[in-house]
């Protein structure tokens, strides 16, 4: 299938889980979103569980159907797994602690991934209404009040005065802190959800450092998306890409960077 058509039938799945998430967002108060705690103990709502059917239900009416990696599915084992030569990976609903907040800062996430590596990315920030998707070598791109915007991480060097870091409202453990001390008078960004990726793929920051847990439908779409920006997200251990569809669904920790020069 062309790939292309394949990330417009994608973005329009990533909008309808908006508008399901954004009727829930509008009209339930906290008391209504029938918020669970899962193993990790973090937060799931009625809304999660709502985009992520519909999320399914909209990949399996494609053509070309392949499995689905999600959050909010059961777990799939790694021998089944380990047998994908494409799948889907969602989360259905990213910052959900954000949308419990009701700030805004939350997104709706589709990769694909090929063999363990990304192939499509689509981010829906529907709140902000605001769509970005990526398809492996074809650029990265922002939807926004029918504009179509081609994204460009900024470039920088790591001892730049003033580099903006992007940090979570949610999680600022002492590695990060310890990784923002050693830079130059840093400018701190925080945000909510797969958006942190989104700041350095539009130019508007240059460092995320994430050494903490994350999973890989965290970070799927997100990554497509900066890569194609020219940016890129790498082991802090290995100093390579991340990879997807491993045995452990967990990320190890990471740095993701703008246009980062020697």
């Amino acid at each position: 299938m062309d790939q292309i058509k394949l990330a417009e039938e994608v973005v329009e799945i990533a909008r309808a889980a908006g508008a399901a998430i954004m009727e829930i967002y509008k009209s339930a108060d906290k008391e209504d979103l029938q918020i669970k705690q899962k193993a990790d103990d973090s937060p799931l709502t009625i809304a999660d569980r709502a985009a992520n059917a519909v999320i399914c239900a909209g990949l399996e009416t494609l053509s070309i159907k392949y499995p689905i990696v999600s959050e909010e599915n059961k777990a799939i084992p790694y021998e089944k797994r380990s047998t994908f030569s494409y799948s889907w990976l969602v989360d259905p609903l990213d910052g959900t602690k954000e949308f419990i907040k009701k700030n805004g800062e939350f997104t709706v996430n589709i990769a694909l991934v090929h063999h363990g590596k990304l192939e499509m990315g689509v981010v829906y920030a529907p709140d902000l209404k605001e769509m970005y998707w990526a398809v492996k070598g074809q650029g990265a791109f922002l939807e926004r009040e029918g504009q179509k915007t081609k994204l460009q991480a900024a470039s920088f060097h790591m001892k730049d005065k003033g580099l903006g870091v992007v940090c979570s409202r949610s999680h600022l453990d002492e590695g990060t802190k310890n990784f923002i001390a050693d830079l130059n008078e840093p400018d701190l960004v925080a945000k909510g959800s797969s958006l942190k990726f989104l700041i350095l793929a539009k130019g508007e920051a240059h460092l995320y450092p994430r050494l903490a847990p994350t999973s890989e439908w965290d970070t799927g779409a997100a990554q497509m998306i900066l890569e194609e920006a020219g940016g890129k997200i790498i082991s802090q251990e290995t100093k390579q890409p991340l990879t997807y569809n491993k045995e452990s669904l967990l990320n190890p920790h990471f740095i993701a960077y703008g246009n980062i020069k020697d």
